[in-house]
């Protein structure tokens, strides 16, 4: 591991970044330095568990593939223990790989080969949107049988609390704000993400999904090609 602090001062936002590729890695962190982050580097997968222990990033950069162990088990023993966006990346151009990653608590994810500028805007994107969501009055939503702790960041259907990622729950109080209305999955991209891309409509997607499997399936309705919209009873 290695650690090395800009000029920013002690308030420059942390990043770990991991990735076995060294070449990619350094690269990734001098990007990442330059924008003004203190980063540090950790190889591996046990590395990587360590250093979010220690180093307590504000976002990771994970590559998937690692040795020790990968980054999908990395993202979970991050997630853990807090919650902290991740930024995934993968060699792998398999849409079910990217999907998993997504249902582990990853935020996002790049696919190699990626362009710097590229993973840079993703960050500034990622961090923009934990900044926006803490920067939330506190309030209680009820729609429905659901029911939304703005300033607990927690959630209850039925009287049962759901135990939602970060992202999760920010994609779960926008649909909350116009119950019923569809908003289309450009404009999720755009609020909650912070970003607009048409290839990430999937990632969308695969957070809908993990609503639904901890809300109950019938609580986000589909409308094709177009996004989705919050059903209560």
């Amino acid at each position: 591991m290695e650690h090395k602090a800009p000029a920013g001062g002690p308030a420059a936002r942390r990043i770990l970044v991991v990735d076995d590729e060294l070449t990619i890695a350094e690269s990734v962190a001098a990007r990442l330095r330059a924008e003004g982050f203190t980063v540090e580097l950790a190889h591996d997968g046990p590395a990587a568990a360590a250093a979010a222990s220690t180093f307590e990033p504000d976002l990771v950069v994970l590559d998937i593939m690692l040795p020790g162990f990968d980054g999908l088990e990395v993202c979970r023993r991050i997630q853990a223990q807090r919650s902290v966006p991740v930024l995934m990346l993968t060699a792998r151009t398999e849409e079910t790989d990217q999907l998993i990653g997504l249902g582990v608590g990853a935020d996002d994810y790049l696919t190699k080969p990626f362009s710097l500028r590229v993973l840079t805007a993703r960050v500034h994107a990622l961090l923009r949107r934990v900044d926006r969501a803490g920067a939330q009055h506190a309030a209680i939503t009820v729609v429905g049988d659901l029911r939304i702790d703005a300033d607990q960041r927690r959630v209850w259907r039925d009287g049962v609390e759901a135990q939602l990622t970060p992202l999760e729950f920010d994609l779960l109080a926008r649909l909350a704000q116009r119950p019923r209305a569809v908003l289309a999955r450009e404009r999720l991209l755009e609020e909650v993400w912070d970003w607009a891309d048409a290839a990430g409509t999937r990632a969308v997607d695969s957070h809908i999904k993990a609503l639904r499997r901890k809300l109950g399936a019938d609580l986000i309705r589909t409308v094709h090609g177009i996004g989705y919209a919050l059903e209560t009873r």
